[in-house]
């Protein structure tokens, strides 16, 4: 291993997350540091090894063919230690780290936590509530739940319920839609960041080709549920987002169509680990949780 010596272990760490993630954006975001820090770590790595790992090209960086068996090797390295170093810090098995959403910790998620803790007072949970794509095989997080179409790179993905989305409003806005078209009277609040438009669920009510006008857009969609909340328009939202606040009475869903988006929400685990009960214990008790709020909208 003098070999090692003769190579910074943070520009194998920057190769390596380069060529995992395909971007040096999401490899500075990983690891904590600036793009510029990444590129000046693989130029000074590559010139370490006397080995061109990358292609700089007009579409951004490419291994080479000489660099996909360096980055290979590497990853495998850093995942055999990322496990070293859980197997040296795995003081307390009670706790189960979760990666979430934001939006799903807090507008779904926070508040069934005591029916958790009551069922399973010997786990303690750590929410790590992020919109980054957390890399489970070399965090400590136990489980991630995410929203898309289940294909993720180095995961295993279990769908936990299927998008669906639908119109919501203040109560008093709600009393005023007879029909679907009537929808289009009133101004809409739009999440910017949705993976789908008003078209998925105008096209499900016979309506393809017209959407209410837009009032105010959000980056957020907590923030734009608080508006439609606010009586500042109609929201497109989903089940997770929006189940709260309609059993709270602060939201109505003025029609019962729903509209599937082809996205999910799944839990992720890391590829080819072990699943500990407490594990396996989260798991089936989100699923009752959400046969909850599935039976709401249905």
């Amino acid at each position: 291993m003098r070999n090692l010596n003769s190579v910074h272990l943070n520009g194998l760490r920057a190769l390596e997350a380069v060529g995992r993630l395909g971007s040096l954006q999401l490899a500075a975001e990983e690891l904590g540091v600036s793009i510029g820090a990444v590129s000046q770590q693989v130029i000074k790595t590559e010139a370490q090894l006397d080995q061109l790992i990358f292609e700089r090209t007009s579409k951004g960086m490419v291994m080479t063919q000489a660099g996909a068996p360096v980055l290979a090797a590497l990853t495998e390295g850093f995942n055999r230690m990322s496990q070293a170093v859980s197997i040296a810090q795995r003081r307390d098995d009670a706790t189960l780290t979760i990666s979430v959403a934001p939006v799903f910790a807090a507008r779904w998620l926070v508040w069934r936590l005591d029916r958790f803790a009551a069922r399973f007072p010997d786990i303690k949970l750590r929410i790590d509530a992020t919109t980054c794509l957390v890399n489970l095989s070399t965090s400590d997080v136990d489980i991630g739940i995410r929203v898309g179409a289940g294909q993720w790179p180095g995961v295993t993905a279990e769908l936990l319920v299927e998008q669906e989305v639908f119109p919501v409003c203040a109560p008093h806005m709600a009393r005023d839609l007879k029909e679907p078209a009537d929808i289009r009277k009133l101004p809409a609040v739009i999440d910017g960041r949705a993976m789908f438009g008003w078209e998925v669920w105008m096209r499900e009510a016979g309506l393809s080709g017209s959407a209410p006008a837009t009032r105010h857009v959000f980056n957020d969609a907590s923030l734009c549920l608080d508006a439609a909340i606010a009586g500042q328009g109609v929201m497109l939202a989903w089940q997770t987002l929006a189940d709260y606040s309609l059993q709270a009475g602060q939201l109505a869903v003025p029609f019962a169509i729903r509209a599937k988006t082809g996205f999910g929400h799944y839990f992720v685990t890391a590829e080819g680990a072990r699943e500990p009960k407490k594990v396996r214990d989260f798991k089936a008790w989100i699923r009752e949780e959400m046969a909850g709020t599935v039976k709401l909208f249905s």
